[in-house]
């Protein structure tokens, strides 16, 4: 019998919830590096209980890892033999650090971590601590995993976990993975290449997981910890439940699907989309609606394509193309898919042309000039309308255009000290349709007498995961040349200021500087950076400071500011934001609580400026495009009418591609470009924004 995608729901549902209600909420059609992330979520979000080292870890093992026909025992991971450092079982209760005993062994040990895995968060994740003997724990230290074969033991200057348990192994480095990131990376605990799969994942681990399925061993500790009791963290090990995940996610060799949902017989792919109907075409979108698929299991998704390039997908049978140029012609079409990946011919493409736009934006309100000094001055605006939206404002300045802007604000730099200028504005729209300029507006500079004269640290950003990020303001008369500033940090505070990260640029005139770590992952931290830490050798240092890592701004090597306090381990700046008064002009070598304002983790909405200094409005975040995103191509079209400068980064923050951008030389190559993340940094006018890249 035939099923529409309206039953794809029902059918999945039956599926998981016969295997694992946990996924009810978790998009399993998708795959790749989507699949990864939709994972990673569920994942983390359901780790609700964080074990102590001590005493939870020990009692959730001796929960999880009691052996199925000795309740009075404990599986060890590598044993093989009946007794001695090689043994299979201990006894329950004979856990220490003592020859003879079994203690807790990081799977993933914590000095391959990066940074150390510690004794908490993912020291003290219990999915990947398992019962060793003391001995043969020592015996395989921090060695990689390798491949071999038969019992476990040294090989190849590895470590091989043996046939018995190298799938565990496998899941467990899975799991990490997704949970904890590029903390944890495949690629520092195994010996193995990545070549062949989207980020770090490594074909040993692959072909562990497909080689040594799933055992009911593994089972017993999944359902331990999706429950509520004292020891259970509340999450599971998802490539447990299905081991398939991992192939969906990576590829490399199949392992099985026990939800039978992604490689049962069905080789049928659904019928071709019909009836596909242009509708609600606007000057920047296209609406197209199509009748839906048929397929002898279920239709899971569809796949959009625009003069041939994809575009995007989804699981409706109706979606909305934007961002497209007014006055030009599109040519649509549609296929479906069902979750076997089994794939229809592209529906018959139709065509249509986006409204021609020839209405001219609104003409800038409410323009007011402050942060005078005697050699600038800031401009200021109400964001324009129009019905195709606005790219950009050119400012004016005594009849001359001084310069364009997609911000509501301008700095107009390079002036004379006491004289009055005059200043308009007007807007301008993807069309390139200009409105008429604004009432001018008359400001005179000051004499020059500001004594400012130095940066200082305006933002301290301590988010979650890596989000993390340090802010310095330039509030004096003049742009300053970074190459003479430094930031460093005390580690743990204690010992001489490290891991020194030079700067480089100019601040202008009442702007910021932003530094991020290259793993946040928080959009506004992205967009707003100047910089981004590179991973080095030592994690994105000194942007990967906690709350005892004082932070100093340096000068020629000299300590000018610094947030935190000198020599203090406790942890009293975890987890917050902290922001410079706006009354403070000046640095300060002490910290001072007073200077600061504290917000909750996770508040960023002050990144990118500080009192009065220029920050990105958000319109600019859909005034410049690129597609199709997420590829499999080797090639990315943007969509701008204006000439910008395009960086591409790797997830370690080195330039892999950059290219300058016009609107008619709108593509980059990237088929030099391995699969994975990517971080695209767009530059335009006097600020930036930064998008990230899949490549599946």
């Amino acid at each position: 019998m035939k099923k529409k995608l309206l039953l794809l729901s029902l059918f999945l549902t039956f599926v998981v919830s016969a295997q694992e209600q946990y996924y009810n909420d978790v998009d399993l059609t998708a795959e790749g590096i989507t699949l990864k992330e939709n994972l990673a979520t569920k994942t983390i979000a359901t780790h609700v209980n964080l074990l102590d080292y001590t005493p939870g870890v020990w009692e959730a093992l001796k929960i999880t890892d009691v052996n199925p026909v000795n309740s009075s025992e404990v599986l060890l991971i590598y044993g093989f033999s009946a007794s001695g450092i090689t043994a299979r079982t201990r006894g329950i209760n004979d856990n220490s650090g003592s020859n003879g005993d079994w203690n807790r062994e990081h799977t993933y040990p914590k000095s391959l971590g990066n940074p150390n895995l510690g004794s908490s968060g993912p020291g003290a994740d219990a999915h990947h601590l398992r019962p060793s003997d003391v001995q043969y724990n020592g015996q395989r230290g921090n060695k990689k995993f390798a491949n071999g074969s038969g019992n476990s033991g040294d090989v190849s200057g590895g470590w091989y976990p043996g046939d018995e348990w190298k799938g565990d192994i496998a899941r467990m480095m899975m799991y990490m993975y997704i949970h904890y990131g590029n903390q944890c990376l495949p690629t520092n605990v195994g010996i193995g290449s990545s070549a062949n799969t989207p980020d770090a994942m490594i074909d040993l681990f692959l072909e562990w997981n497909a080689e040594d399925p799933v055992s009911d061993f593994e089972r017993q500790r999944n359902t331990h910890h999706d429950s509520n009791q004292t020891y259970a963290q509340g999450n599971r090990n998802p490539f447990i439940d299905n081991a398939y995940l991992a192939t969906r996610i990576w590829g490399g060799t199949p392992a099985e699907d026990y939800w039978g949902i992604y490689t049962s017989s069905d080789s049928e792919a659904p019928t071709v989309p019909t009836n596909v109907v242009l509708s609600n075409i606007s000057t920047t979108s296209i609406d197209v609606t199509w009748t839906a698929s048929t397929d002898n299991v279920a239709v899971t998704k569809y796949e959009i394509f625009v003069n041939g390039n994809y575009n995007g997908y989804t699981t409706n049978t109706s979606y909305t193309i934007s961002n497209l140029n007014s006055g030009t012609a599109y040519s649509i079409s549609v296929l479906a898919k069902d979750i076997a990946n089994n794939q229809s011919a592209q529906s018959a493409a139709v065509s249509e042309s986006t409204l021609t736009d020839a209405t001219a934006p609104s003409i800038p309100s409410n323009v007011n000039i402050t942060n005078e000094t005697g050699t600038s001055f800031k401009v200021n605006w109400t964001a324009s309308t129009d019905n195709s939206g606005v790219t950009g404002y050119d400012v004016y300045i005594d009849g001359s255009l001084h310069g364009t802007t997609a911000n509501t604000s301008y700095n107009v730099t390079g002036l004379t000290a006491s004289t009055t200028y005059s200043a308009r504005v007007s807007a301008k729209d993807q069309a390139n349709n200009t409105s008429s300029q604004s009432t001018a507006v008359s400001a005179t500079t000051t004499d020059g007498s500001n004594n400012i004269v130095e940066l200082f640290i305006s933002e301290y950003v301590e988010g979650s995961g890596n989000n993390k990020a340090i802010e310095i303001a330039n509030i004096t008369e003049n742009p300053i040349n970074l190459s003479n500033y430094s930031i460093k940090k005390q580690s743990n505070g204690a010992g001489d200021w490290v891991n020194e990260l030079p700067l480089s640029g100019t601040i202008a005139v009442n702007d910021v500087f932003v530094m991020i770590h290259f793993q946040a992952d928080d959009n506004t931290l992205t967009s707003e950076a100047d910089l981004v830490a590179p991973q080095g050798s030592n994690y994105g240092a000194p942007i990967n400071f906690n709350g005892n890592d004082p932070i100093g701004l340096f000068k020629d090597g000299v300590l000018i500011d610094i947030v935190g306090v000198l020599g203090e381990s406790v942890k009293n700046f975890e987890n917050m934001t902290l922001r410079r008064k706006t009354n403070v002009t000046e640095p300060n070598t002490t910290y001072t609580e007073s200077e600061w304002d504290e917000f909750p983790q996770g508040t960023v909405d002050g990144i990118g400026y500080h009192g009065d200094t220029a920050s990105a409005d958000d319109y600019l975040m859909d005034a410049i495009t690129f597609y199709p995103n997420p590829t499999n191509g080797n090639t990315i079209y943007f969509k701008t009418i204006e000439n910008i400068t395009v960086n591409i980064y790797n997830v370690i923050g080195q330039i892999v591609k950059s290219a300058k951008i016009t609107e008619l030389k709108n593509s980059i190559d990237i088929s030099n470009l391995s699969k994975g993340v990517f971080i695209i940094k767009i530059n335009i006018y006097e600020t930036s924004i930064s998008k990230k890249l899949i490549k599946n």
